[in-house]
């Protein structure tokens, strides 16, 4: 199956350059490129991609803005945020609008475009060491105003509870079989179900709710 990209970017050169990166890759196509997150959006609409991977600092609409639209609206694009070490802040906001998962810019080529496919089958985290920081940082932070409460696990069993708890620490589900001495089909099974049950888009979301549950404390 070939996974439908849109480069969303202000610089045409960073455009170009993933663009090259992926044209020797029989299973990425590049159908559109967005100088800005209006353009974006408006491409995720026409074009149905698989993947949006967006820039976070552009003109205009940016791209948390634009990522929130795309997760909103009638497209079914997954959205792969472009950030460095030093847009933490921003990434968060990405988090909350959606984002299915993160690359850093001077990251490895072959990582980038692992991370494409992986965000494309929406069946794992993306660069764990980067994703697992971000998260635990920032994710878990209260909203500004009255401290936040944790809310209640309804409507899953004490075992998906477990699974959730673990994914929300950043676990593959290798690593969740090993912790839970279960298979990595039944890890999978389970994660599945919480994303049904949850009404999560992804395991990125699934980490949010961990944390806005009260099941995976933010670090002091």
């Amino acid at each position: 199956m070939t996974v439908r990209v849109v480069l969303a970017d202000d610089q045409p050169l960073v455009r170009s350059g993933l663009r090259v990166l992926m044209a020797d890759q029989p299973d990425l196509e590049v159908v559109g490129e967005a100088c800005d997150g209006a353009e974006a959006v408006r491409l995720a609409e026409e074009v149905r991609p698989d993947v949006v991977v967006m820039d976070i600092r552009m003109p205009g609409t940016d791209g948390i803005e634009a990522t929130r639209l795309i997760t909103a609206g009638p497209a079914t694009a997954r959205v792969l945020i472009l950030t460095t070490f030093d847009e933490d802040e921003h990434v968060h906001g990405a988090l909350r609008a959606g984002a299915s998962g993160f690359v850093v810019k001077d990251m490895a080529l072959d990582d980038l475009l692992t991370a494409i496919r992986v965000v494309a089958a929406g069946d794992a985290l993306i660069s764990p060491g980067v994703t697992r920081r971000l998260i635990a940082e920032f994710v878990g932070r209260p909203a500004a105003g009255p401290e936040r409460t944790p809310r209640p696990v309804d409507g899953i069993t004490d075992r998906e509870r477990e699974v959730l708890t673990l994914v929300g620490r950043g676990h593959s589900n290798t690593e969740i079989a090993r912790d839970l001495f279960i298979t990595v089909a039944t890890a999978k099974s389970h994660v599945s179900r919480l994303l049904t049950k949850l009404g999560a888009r992804d395991r990125v979301q699934l980490v949010i709710t961990a944390y806005d549950m009260g099941l995976v404390a933010p670090p002091r």
